[in-house]
């Protein structure tokens, strides 16, 4: 029988501790033995000890589950010049086992939570239970299982004793730093805040529950986004229970045709981005794990334990400087940053680099043209922006981005990072122009999303913000 979760705040320190522990002996017997080595072998010698290190790395966050596990599904989606590019298509490989993980707690230890948190038999709440988990996320398993009524169900599991994991886990957000970003450099103080403040809130399944019934109601009759709709009734802090929505995974999606592809990258874009444009909330755990292609064509999302509903000043902030950047206008967007207290030392930053540095991360949805998205762009982006300090735009360390923006481009990027496992093309621009400028859609998808709007609410936006369009760079 498999083990279970440690939990204990020791036990998941000397974990990380024993990686970093073996990562300098390694690093040190490798230096050793290169002496007298060819140059080309060094290089080789030094490659495989880093992919060996780093492939460790990826089985510790696998176990432990928790918060080292939320990193290593961020880490999925992006490459991050992990490794060098004859070895990521089996490095990402690795890490596709951290959002779609075999079971490593047995059925009866999680029959076990459901009997508990339900206080009755599990025969007693349903009709029919598969004990083959049918998916793993971060902190739990999910399940099929067929309600008395008849209704097919997915029940999402909390590991036993993850909730002591997590926040043993969040105390040893310092040591995960230490370790962690030898693997990945971009686990900075921000990302690890972030991280403290929302993680804890995904440990409540009944919370959960309630949000995604808002949002299945939100999206209610959508022609091409569908969210399954919970029972709170049955829902409980450790256990809860959604419609079951059949379809195919991620990785079956990107086996599909470029045309199929490009469609779904659009609605991903839309749903994780768009949203809080149009909405002023969205989703922030935009990973493979949590989208599906259903069997009627829509894009089903999953999973609501992070989500945001932003106050609508600061979504109007990043509006504003969405069409500063886009339009060029960089002492505009200085001054934009300077009032929010984004950038802290202004006599050491100039209105280019500024520019420059927002481009680095949003160019590519911010330029009118049509834009394959690469795994290698994705992450290049990312990188920039996560880690200044590690870029041309030495300046931009002094950026201080306030926790709601944070959370808000943790969002973008990790669905930029999806867009390039697709390799999706689109003009992006012209889809954001939809709720950056309040201008009429141009992409079939994007007709039928408003026309879905009108149907279902009134308008609500503030009047449309007249622009330059900006141009590819030559």
């Amino acid at each position: 029988m498999a083990k279970q979760v440690p939990t204990s705040r020791l036990a998941r320190g000397t974990k990380l501790g024993a990686v970093a522990a073996g990562t300098v002996l390694r690093t040190q017997r490798t230096r050793l033995s290169m002496r007298g080595r060819s140059e080309a072998v060094r290089a080789k010698m030094a490659e495989e000890s880093m992919l060996r290190t780093t492939e460790q790395v990826v089985m510790v966050l696998g176990t432990m589950k928790g918060v080292a596990m939320k990193l290593g599904q961020m880490m999925s989606v992006l490459d991050l010049d992990l490794v060098p590019e004859e070895h990521r298509e089996r490095f990402q490989k690795r890490l596709a086992v951290l959002r779609n993980a075999a079971p490593t707690v047995s059925f009866e230890s999680m029959r076990q939570v459901i009997e508990e948190d339900f206080d009755q038999p599990l025969d007693r709440i349903f009709a029919e239970f598969e004990p083959e988990p049918i998916a793993a996320a971060s902190i739990g398993q999910v399940y099929r299982a067929t309600l008395h009524d008849g209704r097919v169900v997915a029940v999402k599991v909390q590991y036993p004793g993850i909730d002591i994991a997590v926040r043993a886990d969040l105390k040893n957000l310092t040591m995960f730093r230490k370790v962690l970003q030898s693997a990945m450099p971009w686990v900075t103080p921000a990302v690890l805040d972030e991280l403290r403040l929302n993680m804890e809130s995904e440990l409540d399944y009944q919370a959960e529950a309630a949000t995604q019934s808002q949002i299945a109601e939100l999206y209610a009759g959508h022609p091409f986004i569908a969210v399954p709709r919970s029972l709170p009734e049955l829902s409980t802090t450790r256990v809860l229970v959604s419609e079951y929505l059949a379809g195919s995974g991620f990785d079956e999606i990107r086996t599909l045709p470029r045309a199929d592809r490009d469609r779904v990258g659009e609605i991903i874009y839309r749903f994780y981005v768009g949203s809080l444009f149009t909405f002023n909330e969205f989703c922030g755990d935009p990973h493979p794990g949590n989208v599906l292609l259903a069997e009627d064509g829509r894009v089903g999302f999953l999973d609501f334990g992070l989500f945001n509903r932003m106050d609508v000043d600061h979504v109007e902030f990043e509006k504003i400087c969405l069409r500063a950047a886009a339009e060029e206008r960089a002492e505009d967007l200085r001054e934009l940053m300077i009032q929010r207290g984004v950038i802290d030392s202004p006599q050491e930053i100039g209105a280019e680099e500024c520019l420059e540095y927002v481009l680095s991360a949003s160019e590519w949805c911010l330029t009118d043209e049509e834009l394959t998205i690469t795994p290698e762009l994705a992450s290049g982006a990312f990188l920039l922006a996560v880690d200044p300090r590690a870029s041309e735009f030495a300046g931009m360390k002094q950026q201080n981005l306030p926790p709601e923006h944070l959370f808000s481009r943790r969002a973008d990027f990790l669905t930029f990072g999806m867009l390039g496992q697709l390799e999706a093309t689109a003009n992006w621009h012209k889809v954001a122009r939809e709720w950056l400028y309040d201008e009429a859609p141009v992409t079939e998808l994007g007709v039928a999303h408003h026309r879905w709007l009108a149907e279902t609410r009134p308008p609500q936006r503030l009047p449309a913000a007249k622009s330059r369009t900006r141009r590819p760079r030559s």
